[in-house]
């Protein structure tokens, strides 16, 4: 168990959390989240020890072992794959490397072999024996295959260096495993071999992640670093985030009978309890979760943006026709027909095959060959992956930026969208040209809002938004009554909006009327 008590931490004027006090218990998988700059990875790194609290302290029970995902891949270049691994497990390495040393003198002497015998046994005690085949195994389930175990890191691609970082990590059964934002740069099938291995895994982890497929299926508890507070609740992220609106709902309608409320959330938790994620601990969990009261769940103080896509326009039976449309170097003879209600979500192994297909569908790039018929009743908008065209040098003010794609000019009006994508008061005079990553998508989702178009294309429209907003904005495209064309490597955005899937590979298409997750299933059958 890894017992948090008091602990505060604060950069100068700036607190990022105070008095926290949390038990992380054996058979629990606890998610980390937070809006950006709140200081989830800071906690973790507190909870590691890289980083002295100003007050309290963080306690692990003796003789439990902590691993901790390492984020610098270039650490251990000089050292073989196979080893990398194993230094997972410090101290067995040590051993293996002192009994190395002895047994390597030429003048072995009797207190030599009675320290030797000391560590043989603290080794076998480690299943010493087993590490050098247990390490070769996670990489072998991790893709990494036998003619890389004994090469040098520094010979490998950071693709397999992040799978043997992975490894490392999960090496020898820890009692408590941290890992911040564990789906990064990895590949969807080992993504889904990670959400396997941790659902079974049975000590404590605790993950930072924005990836809220991998929470959902992972977390048994959620830490909400909120505000200078961290709150720890039951469930996974979904349960969280709906529990928290609920609450935050009934909480502005006081008129509401006290009875009323807690038959709602009772009737919503008992739905919640049936999908309890970790087998191992769902009996227990459901049991739980039956037990909460009204006076249990807080709602979250963080905000979200409102993201509503509306139309006037109604869409007639032609909407889109692709026919053998062929661009070099990036997709040839496609060809597909979108039909009322379809919310497509493309794939491809090379990102920049969806951007181009995007691109010539919107007639910013002339396809080599094949055609493209718009219905005559479609009006589209589109959010482009970059968009700097869109702010750079610009020097208006975002109430004036916006102003540009209203017809209605009046700055009240204008305030009122960007308070939907939180820039209210003096926010909304900042100058569109200095706004973050973040900031521009929120401003160019308020643009496609204004434009009220009936067709909408996305291009990775999650790059560079926090939790909340893509929750709002899965949410949004969830709710739209039009058609779509978007590809995402946020899995949870995919999963719930596409109802059609299609793959685009140099000159094969796959086009099924599936869930992302049916489509995933599909590469495994």
């Amino acid at each position: 168990m890894l017992q948090v008590t008091n602990v505060s931490l604060q950069y100068g004027s700036k607190k990022l959390f105070e008095d926290v006090n949390i038990k992380f218990t054996k058979g629990n998988c606890y998610g980390i989240i937070g809006a950006n700059g709140a200081g989830k990875s800071t906690f973790l790194k507190v909870l590691s020890g890289e980083i002295e609290p100003n007050k309290g302290e963080v306690s692990l029970d003796k003789n439990e072992r902590m691993s901790v995902l390492m984020q610098n891949q270039n650490a251990f270049d000089t050292q073989t794959v196979v080893r990398t691994v194993m230094l997972g497990h410090k101290r067995l390495v040590e051993i293996m490397d002192e009994k190395d040393a002895l047994y390597s003198k030429a003048d072995f002497s009797e207190e030599d072999g009675l320290r030797a015998s000391e560590l043989e046994s603290e080794f076998a005690e480690l299943n010493g024996w087993e590490a050098e085949s247990e390490a070769e195994m996670l990489l072998n389930e991790l893709d990494i295959p036998n003619e890389d175990h004994y090469v040098l890191m520094g010979e490998l691609d950071a693709k397999k260096k992040v799978k043997v970082l992975l490894a490392q990590a999960l090496f020898g059964n820890p009692d408590l495993l941290l890992l911040d934002e564990p789906t990064n740069n990895l590949d969807i099938k080992t993504v889904r071999w990670l959400e396997n291995y941790l659902m079974e895994f049975e000590n404590t982890i605790i993950i930072v992640s924005h990836n809220r497929h991998f929470l959902n299926k992972v977390c048994t508890h959620i830490c909400d670093v909120d505000y200078g507070k961290i709150n720890l609740f039951l469930g996974n992220y979904d349960f969280w985030y709906q529990t928290s609106q609920l609450i935050s709902r009934q909480m502005r309608d006081q008129n509401k009978k006290m009875e009323q409320r807690a038959k709602e959330l009772q009737d919503f938790i008992a739905r919640f309890a049936a999908n309890a994620s970790k087998s191992k601990q769902a009996t227990s969990r459901k049991k739980e979760l039956e037990k909460l009261t009204l006076n249990d769940i807080k709602p979250s103080l963080r905000k979200y943006p409102f993201i509503d896509f509306k139309f006037e326009r109604e869409i007639g039976n032609d909407i889109l026709m692709v026919e053998g449309l062929t661009k070099q170097g990036y997709f040839e003879d496609v060809s597909f027909i979108v039909q009322k209600n379809d919310k497509i979500g493309f794939i491809s192994d090379k990102s920049t095959t969806v951007t181009m297909l995007f691109d010539v569908l919107t007639g910013k790039v002339q396809p080599d060959e094949g055609t493209i018929r718009w219905g005559k009743t479609i009006s589209l908008s589109v959010l482009p992956q970059n968009n700097n065209e869109f702010f750079d040098g610009c020097d208006l003010t975002l109430v004036e930026w916006l102003s540009q794609y209203s017809n209605d000019n009046y700055e009240e009006y204008l305030r009122g969208w960007l308070g939907r994508m939180l820039f209210s008061g003096e926010e909304a005079l900042k100058k569109a040209k200095v706004l973050s990553g973040g900031e521009k998508v929120r401003c160019m989702l308020a643009k496609m809002m204004l434009e009220g178009s009936n067709f909408l294309i996305l291009d990775e429209p999650t790059n560079h938004l926090d939790l909340e907003s893509i929750t709002s904005l899965n949410n949004g495209m969830n709710n739209f009554k039009g058609c779509m064309l978007f590809t995402s490597h946020d899995q949870e955005l995919m999963n719930t909006v596409a109802n059609r899937i299609i793959e685009i590979n140099g000159t094969k298409t796959y086009d099924k009327n599936i869930t992302y997750d049916e489509y995933l299933d599909s590469l495994n059958g």
